[in-house]
């Protein structure tokens, strides 16, 4: 058995700040989003990929790919989302089998009115602290990540 690859001070220190990000700033943008509007940043985030589409509707499982999640959780927080008339279930226009979440005009009205305030919070939080230079190097080393995962992500076709 060979020696593991221990990580040095350079990369336990990426490591850290990673593990760090990845725990403070979905909390401090979840608080936000709780003051605001009392939904948390993944609830934002299913309301906003859906607001992002020109039809205002993607099939489940494209929805559970752009928001990183699985069938079952996202199943779980659209049943939320429908409860507060945000979201509708659908069969898909082009093929019944297919299920498809689709965004209420109330669920827009909220998506709008929540944004702006989002927006700020992850600007304040998040984009300040770096450069444009910092924010380009994020994007590419965060894709390269993001391929190594899923070399199909949806993210990676975006560009």
């Amino acid at each position: 058995m060979s020696e593991p690859r221990w990580l040095n001070a350079d990369e336990r220190r990426a490591w850290l700040a990673l593990m760090s990000i990845n725990t403070l700033l979905p909390a401090a943008l979840d608080s936000q989003l709780h003051s605001a509007g009392k939904l948390s940043l993944f609830d934002y985030h299913v309301l906003a990929m859906l607001s992002e589409t020109e039809s205002r509707f993607l099939p489940m499982s494209e929805l559970a790919a752009r928001t990183s999640a699985s069938l079952s959780r996202l199943s779980h927080v659209v049943t939320k989302l429908q409860s507060r008339g945000w979201v509708e279930r659908r069969p898909h226009p082009g093929d019944a089998r297919v299920t498809t979440a689709h965004l209420t005009d109330a669920g827009m009205d909220t998506i709008v009115g929540l944004a702006p305030g989002h927006v700020e919070s992850v600007r304040a939080l998040f984009l300040d602290a770096l450069s444009d230079e910092d924010v380009a190097e994020l994007a590419r080393i965060g894709e390269k990540i993001v391929s190594r995962l899923d070399d199909d992500h949806w993210i990676l076709r975006e560009g």
